[in-house]
Formats: structure tokens, C-alpha cells, sequence
């Protein structure tokens, strides 16, 4: 079975992503069990963008996070963090709109909403995130504690 389809079999470069989840009742995307995987909604409307790709370092100094979010804005895009540990990186890509006069001859570039979660580990300075766009990347520091350093004392032995 494949996860690709063609729904024209004499186009070749004409393929739709195959959704286990379609028709069943957990599919839809506002109860869902798995909340950030993309779905289509019905059968003409567009895959969710969820595939926003998103990169993760550890520096010595910080957490790095790096988003593809090409054609996006700084206001189409929020980072917020939940519960002081949970990243949330969201945003929505607007679909185009349509003229009656156009005649579009092929729609590959996606539309709609995604949303990605990250548990920030504890060494974590939630209050001092940044975040920047550039060139339809955004990047977003998120501070690290300095390890505490074990507190140790010597003790003299006499005898």
C-alpha cells in the first residue's frame, strides 16, 4: 500500500498525501489524539502546512529552535510558551484568492494552519526566550541555567 496517490494517473507529478485517519471518528483535527499531524478536512481543501520542519540544538549557552516558515510574516507567526515549559511555535499561511478570470494550471504550494509543541527541559529560562525571522526562518533562543556546580567542602581529618 502506498501513502501516495495519484489523482490523475496520467499526470505523473499529480500525487495526494493519504490520510489513515479519514473517516474515522477521531480524525477531525479539533479532538483529535494527535493534534499536530496534518489531516485534510474533505477532499478539495488543502493539507494543513504542519510540515513545518523545525531543527533543535544544544548549545553550551542555549536551546536553538530553527522553523521553515517560507512566505510567512513576523505577525502570521506566535511563539508562546505554556505552563513556563512547553514551546508553542504556530502560525497560518492564508490560501490565495481565487479570480474568477484565473485559470490555474497547478496548486502544489500549501495552505492553512500548523502548530508545534516542545517540553523545554528544566534548565530552561522560559522568561528570557527570543525569537527572530530571517529569510522565512525563524529562530528562537531559549536560555539555559548554568549547571550548579555541587557545593563542596573539605574536611580536615586529624589524628
Amino acid at each position: 500500500m502506498s501513502l501516495i496517490r495519484r489523482s490523475n494517473v496520467f499526470d505523473p507529478f499529480s500525487l495526494d498525501l493519504w490520510d489513515p485517519f479519514e473517516g474515522f471518528p477521531f480524525g477531525s483535527s479539533s479532538g483529535s489524539l494527535f493534534p499536530s499531524f496534518p489531516r485534510a478536512s474533505s477532499g478539495s481543501e488543502v493539507v494543513a502546512f504542519a510540515g513545518a520542519r523545525v531543527d533543535w540544538k544544544e548549545t553550551p549557552e542555549a536551546h536553538v529552535f530553527k522553523a521553515d516558515v517560507p512566505g510567512l510574516k513576523e505577525e502570521e507567526v506566535k511563539v508562546e510558551v505554556e505552563d513556563g515549559n512547553i514551546l508553542q511555535i504556530s502560525g497560518e499561511r492564508s490560501k490565495e484568492q481565487e479570480e474568477k478570470t484565473d485559470t490555474w494550471h497547478r496548486v502544489e504550494r500549501s495552505s492553512g494552519k500548523f502548530l508545534r509543541r516542545f517540553r523545554l527541559p528544566e534548565n530552561a529560562k522560559a522568561e528570557q526566550i527570543r525569537a527572530s525571522m530571517e529569510n522565512g526562518v525563524l529562530t528562537v533562543t531559549v536560555p539555559k541555567e548554568e549547571a550548579k556546580k555541587p557545593d563542596v567542602k573539605s574536611i580536615q581529618i586529624s589524628g
